[in-house]
Parts: structure tokens; C-alpha cells; sequence
């Protein structure tokens, strides 16, 4: 007949060994082990770990501790106290077989943990494809891939760090994921490539493994006199691994954990280094999709522009030489007039869309010249109009004007707008800007329809720095009443490739 010790060691050794979970197998081992013994204290003590206790720590009596093998090696150890009389050898047998279960338990969990982890982090990944077919932008991908990283790695925090374009010697995290308790701002921080956990990831090609992580990017960070949240400091173990396609190195993927968790394992890091390979073929096949969309955007806009100069203007251009045409038919002097107003009417039509070809076939650069700049500043200044101004290109602005002169003619061009809209209660507005064909001189008017200019000489102080910056090009700058309603302004400026005056 089995005697009710025994039966209490199998039901224990049962109900450690159907678990797979590892912190309810360390809790049940705690408990059986002081069911068996009598023990008024358990604890198990794992390195990098808060240990796992049951009973009463403060209990007096003998103690007991044995060492707790699993995963190849010692894994901690269990220590029994507050046993009145002492551990018998009965009790230390049904420990030893107690803590043989368990290592054997412990073992299976941890196969059970890294199966489960693959699982997730190939779900993750798999989930972040989908999402690049629907035809997320890049950087809703860069979010995708941090968010599921660290929901993933069981996480604190995860970032994406890529190299800036002005500085590849520089990473800037472009996306940060922490939840819904992240302190704002830390995206767009920065860091040097050398001397930091991402930087040596990114220059390496090799995964990096660090403790302490937050106080080593807060003290990274004061250097640039930046002060890092509170909870940055308390990030702990972190991996960075290199986001790597085809031999280049798109960026980093960061992962961090707060002190007190258990640190990234051995297999955690290599997960998370194929997930960062299967993130950098979404990353690129992301990119290489805008290509494709930004390249189908300039077809089409070549085509329009294409159809606007081959049939809309050669007819507009048509219509007018006809309209030309009539006027020695004409006897009468206001037909004469409205014909002739007319075809001026054709004319500007005509240089309208010749601007609009012109915005149509400017790729979508940083470097753009000055039609585009202009035409950008004119959309950027409606909203304060309540309408889009009028713009006219006359010559070749954007081969003859230099850069300093360009800069001071959009300023002037943003100046005047904005007095427009400040002052005139205009309807409309029109801007010509004319270079001669030698390109040697430069002129803008910009004219409205609004209440015009009052006639007190105080007005004029308000056009100081238009003043000035015609006169670092030699040139002019007026400003009169445009007819009975509206004010006219001409700003000119000499190019002649010859250095502005200082």
C-alpha cells in the first residue's frame, strides 16, 4: 500500500512535470517542496532573476539546499528553511527526486518557450509582409516593425534607427515603439555610428548584445545636451541587430527590456536577428515600391504634359494667329479692342500652361529649382490669401539666376505675399517674374487688387528689407497704386554673373 509521503511526491512530480509554463513550474516546485518536507520556507534562486519563494522566510529552524540542474547546466538552486527537528533523509530523497523532476520539467519548457517564440516571431514577420502588400508607406512599415518586435520580444521598448541622409556617420531613430506610456520625443533622436550599441550593430553586421542600456544612452545623449525621460534611463539588457539586404545595411532594429526582467537569451538574439532579415526584405521591398509609384506618377506626368504642349497650346496658339488674323477686317475700335483683349487673354493662358508643364515634369527633389520653389511658396501662402496666386515665368529663370539671388528673391516673393495678405483684402494676385534672355537682369512684379496703398510716407518703412535686398544686386524697388484699386510692386535685381554687393 503506498504510504500518503509517497503519494504526495507523485502527485507533486505529476504536477511539475504537465506543466510547460516556467514560472508556475518554479512556483509549484516552492510549494511541493514544502508540503513534502515541512519546511516553513522555500526559495528558489536563479542568476539574472527575482527568486520565487513560498512559506514564511522568517521561520526558525534548519535548512536545506540543493542545487537545481537544468538546461546543461546549474540552473539555481532550491534552499528549504524553518524545519522544526530537522530534514530527515526521507525529506532529502524527495527533494533530490523532487528537483530531478523539475530540471527535466524546466527543460521541456524552455523547448516548449523557443518553439513558441518562433512561432511568434515568424507570425510577426509574416504579418509585416501583409501589410507592405496592402501598400503601407515605408514609414508605417518602420512602425510595423518595432511594434511587432517588441509586443514579439516581450519588450519595453523598440526603435528603428537608420542612417541620415546628410551623415552616414549619424542614426537617426525614425520610428520608437513603447506603448501607450512612451514619453514623447524620442523619435528623430540621434546617435554616432561609433562608440554606440546600434552604431557598432549597424558598421558591424553583427547583432549586439548590452546591459545597462539606458544609462549608457542617456550619458550618449547628454553629450549633445539632451535630457533622456526617466524611463529611458531604466531600460536594462538590449540587442541591436543590423537590418541587412543584399549586402547593404538599411538600418537597426533595437529592442530593450527594464531592469528586473529577464535578460535577452542566446536564442532570443537569433530570433530576433532573422526577424531583422525578413524586416530589411520588407523595408526594401517597400522602397523599391514607391520607386515603382513615383516612376508611374512621372510617366503620367509626362504624358499630360506631352498632351498640353502638342495639342492644347499648338491649338491656343492656333486660335490666337487666327484672332490676329482679323483684326485688319475689323473697322470698329471696340471690336478692335475686346479682339485684341482676347488674344493678350490667349497669350497668358497659354504662359499659364507652360507653367504647369513645367511643375508637371520636375521630379519631386530636394534640390528644385526656381519655378518650383516659387510655385511651392505660392501653395504654402493660400491659405493666408484665402486663394492661390497667379505666377508667370518670363525667360530663363532657373538657368540664370544664382543661388544667393534666388534666395533673396523668394524671400522678397514671400515678403510681398504676405503683405498682400495682411494689409490689401485682395481677391487676386499676380506674380511675373522675368529674366532677359542674356541673363543679366531680373525682374519682379507682383500686383494686386486690393484696397491699394494709403499715402502717407510712413508706409514706406515697411518695405525696408525689400529695399535692401535689391540693393545687394544693384537693383530696385517700387511699390505704387496699380490703377484706381490694387498696388503693383517691382523689384529688380542685376545678375550679370557678377558677385552681389556686400
Amino acid at each position: 500500500m503506498i504510504g500518503p509521503g509517497v503519494r504526495g511526491l507523485v502527485e507533486a512530480v505529476v504536477g511539475v512535470a504537465a506543466d510547460l509554463s516556467l514560472p508556475e513550474i518554479l512556483s509549484k516546485i516552492v510549494a511541493s517542496a514544502c508540503d513534502l518536507t515541512g519546511a516553513a520556507h522555500a526559495v528558489i534562486q536563479v542568476p539574472d532573476a527575482a527568486p520565487v519563494r513560498a512559506g514564511d522566510p522568517a521561520a526558525p529552524g534548519a535548512s536545506l539546499t540543493m542545487p537545481l540542474h537544468a538546461r546543461g547546466g546549474r540552473f539555481g538552486e532550491l534552499r528549504l528553511t524553518g524545519k522544526e527537528g530537522g530534514f530527515t533523509g526521507a525529506d532529502r530523497e524527495a527533494v533530490v527526486t523532487l528537483v530531478a523532476t523539475a530540471g527535466m520539467a524546466i527543460d521541456n519548457a524552455t523547448l516548449y518557450e523557443r518553439t513558441r517564440g518562433r512561432e511568434r516571431w515568424l507570425e510577426a514577420s509574416h504579418e509585416v509582409t501583409a501589410a507592405l502588400l496592402t501598400g503601407e508607406d515605408p514609414q508605417r512599415t518602420l512602425r510595423l516593425i518595432a511594434e511587432h518586435a517588441r509586443l514579439v520580444a516581450g519588450a519595453t521598448a523598440a526603435a528603428v534607427a537608420v542612417p541620415r541622409e546628410d551623415d552616414p556617420g549619424v542614426l537617426v531613430f525614425e520610428v520608437v515603439a513603447a506603448g501607450e506610456s512612451a514619453p514623447p520625443g524620442l523619435a528623430g533622436l540621434t546617435v554616432p555610428v561609433d562608440g554606440t550599441a546600434s552604431g557598432v550593430a549597424f558598421s558591424s553586421g553583427e547583432a549586439v548584445v548590452v546591459r545597462n542600456y539606458g544609462r549608457h544612452a542617456a550619458k550618449e545623449q547628454a553629450k549633445v545636451n539632451i535630457q533622456m525621460p526617466e524611463q529611458v534611463t531604466e531600460l536594462d539588457s538590449a540587442v541591436a541587430v543590423p537590418l541587412i539586404v543584399g549586402g547593404e545595411t538599411l538600418g537597426v532594429l533595437l529592442v530593450a527590456k527594464f531592469g528586473g526582467a529577464e535578460p535577452f537569451t542566446d536564442d532570443e538574439v537569433a530570433l530576433a536577428r532573422t526577424f531583422a532579415g525578413h524586416a530589411a526584405l520588407a523595408m526594401e521591398f517597400a522602397r523599391a515600391e514607391e520607386d515603382r509609384q513615383r516612376l508611374a506618377v512621372f510617366t503620367e506626368r509626362d504624358r499630360i504634359a506631352r498632351d498640353l504642349h502638342d495639342l492644347v497650346i499648338q491649338r491656343l496658339f492656333a486660335t490666337g494667329l487666327g484672332l490676329e488674323g482679323l483684326r485688319p477686317l475689323v473697322t470698329q475700335p471696340e471690336v478692335a479692342n475686346r479682339l485684341t483683349g482676347f488674344v493678350q487673354e490667349l497669350d497668358r493662358t497659354i504662359r499659364e500652361i507652360r507653367n504647369s508643364i513645367f511643375s508637371l515634369t520636375q521630379p519631386d527633389e530636394d534640390v528644385e529649382g526656381v519655378r518650383a520653389e516659387l510655385l511651392r511658396l505660392a501653395q504654402d501662402c493660400a491659405p493666408a490669401l484665402g486663394f492661390t496666386p497667379r505666377l508667370g515665368f518670363t525667360g530663363p529663370v532657373d538657368s540664370a539666376v544664382p543661388p544667393p539671388a534666388r534666395a533673396d528673391l523668394t524671400a522678397t516673393v514671400r515678403e510681398a505675399l504676405s503683405n498682400v495678405a495682411r494689409h490689401a483684402k485682395a481677391d487676386a494676385v499676380s506674380v511675373e517674374v522675368a529674366v532677359d534672355l542674356a541673363g543679366r537682369s531680373l525682374t519682379l512684379t507682383v500686383t494686386d487688387d486690393g484696397v491699394g496703398i494709403p499715402d502717407e510716407p510712413g508706409r514706406r518703412s515697411g518695405l525696408v528689407n525689400l529695399d535692401e535686398r535689391a540693393a545687394r544686386w544693384r537693383g530696385s524697388c517700387s511699390v505704387a497704386r496699380s490703377g484706381e484699386r490694387g498696388t503693383k510692386l517691382v523689384w529688380t535685381a542685376e545678375l550679370n554673373g557678377a558677385e552681389r554687393v556686400r
